[in-house]
């Protein structure tokens, strides 16, 4: 059973309309910045929009069928899929780990990557640090220097950036991503430009907690990418770690997918055709989000489509 999601829209005051540009998404603010497109977090759950499950939330269905997921041992459904629509850059922040986020935030940790969808001539993004030491990350964190500290690195569409917790990190202008996330929505804030929002009053920083959790070990975190070109589809596993594997299809006619979870998230990014199942089949096009559940068995794409496919590491 195929569970299609309603996306969640987040107001944000980087946010702009290229998600209702781009994907023809129906969004509720001029400043939207994020569609939370599969996500299950108590901040922003998208509602079933077919089958039995029509009109619930997904972790009232996570909670109650865990035969869908593989009966899944985890508590809480462990992934989350956005895609940001960075119109002004988004503050300069970093995520705690597991251990840090539970002691602290009574909540998991945020290890993310991101697939860049669209981004204009020369956008860049913050990607680390220029620093070896604690001392002096503290020094400059401390003295406001942070034209010295941030890396900064500039981006074309289909790039791929992997964002271990501990990356000090920040989307550009002019950027779009989908982004694959563990389900945490905490986030420590080092710098935001000084900017106010529509109250006139700054954004919250978090100094100290970022100084506790910034890992400067991790010099250059990004992935290579694992690429197979057949005849009828390109296949690219972007990212696999303990937490997620998240994978890019570009499907040029048909494909019969075998899951390799029993459970997949799955982004349509661009194209349209029919996904066909064991019993019924459905019309997917770009902006389509959807979970192949334990239920399906027979998979097949017959389209010309771009998928990003996410699932969780085995537990």
């Amino acid at each position: 059973m195929v569970l299609f999601l309603k996306p969640v829209f987040q107001e944000r005051i980087w946010g702009g309309t290229a998600l209702r540009d781009k994907f023809n998404y129906d969004i509720p603010y001029e400043l939207t910045g994020e569609c939370w497109a599969i996500s299950a977090h108590p901040n922003g759950p998208n509602t079933i929009e077919n089958g039995k499950y029509k009109g619930k939330t997904l972790d009232q269905v996570w909670n109650e069928d865990k035969n869908l997921f593989g009966n899944d041992s985890r508590d809480k459904f462990p992934l989350l899929t956005k895609i940001l629509d960075a119109n002004d850059k988004l503050s300069v922040q970093v995520h705690p780990n597991d251990e840090y986020a539970l002691e602290h935030e009574n909540e998991y940790g945020k290890t993310e990557c991101w697939y860049i969808l669209d981004a204009k001539e020369n956008a860049e993004i913050i990607y680390g640090v220029n620093v070896q030491s604690e001392q002096k990350l503290n020094k400059l964190i401390d003295n406001k220097e942070f034209d010295k500290l941030f890396k900064t690195v500039k981006v074309k569409p289909g790039d791929f950036y992997y964002v271990p917790a501990g990356t000090v990190h920040a989307i550009g202008a002019g950027i779009m991503i989908l982004e694959t996330q563990q389900s945490s929505d905490t986030t420590y804030r080092i710098y935001d430009y000084d900017r106010k929002d529509k109250n006139g009053n700054t954004r919250k920083l978090h100094l100290e907690q970022s100084k506790d959790v910034i890992n400067i070990s991790n010099k250059n975190p990004n992935t290579n990418p694992i690429e197979e070109e057949r005849k009828d589809y390109k296949f690219t596993q972007l990212v696999s770690n303990e937490f997620f594997t998240v994978e890019k299809w570009e499907i040029n006619n048909s494909l019969e997918y075998e899951k390799p979870h029993d459970y997949c998230l799955v982004s349509v990014i661009g194209g349209q055709g029919i996904l066909e199942l064991d019993d019924e089949s459905f019309e997917i096009k770009k902006g389509n989000h959807f979970i192949l559940t334990t239920e399906d068995k027979y998979i097949k794409f017959n389209s010309n489509v771009n998928i990003i496919v996410s699932y969780p590491s085995k537990k």
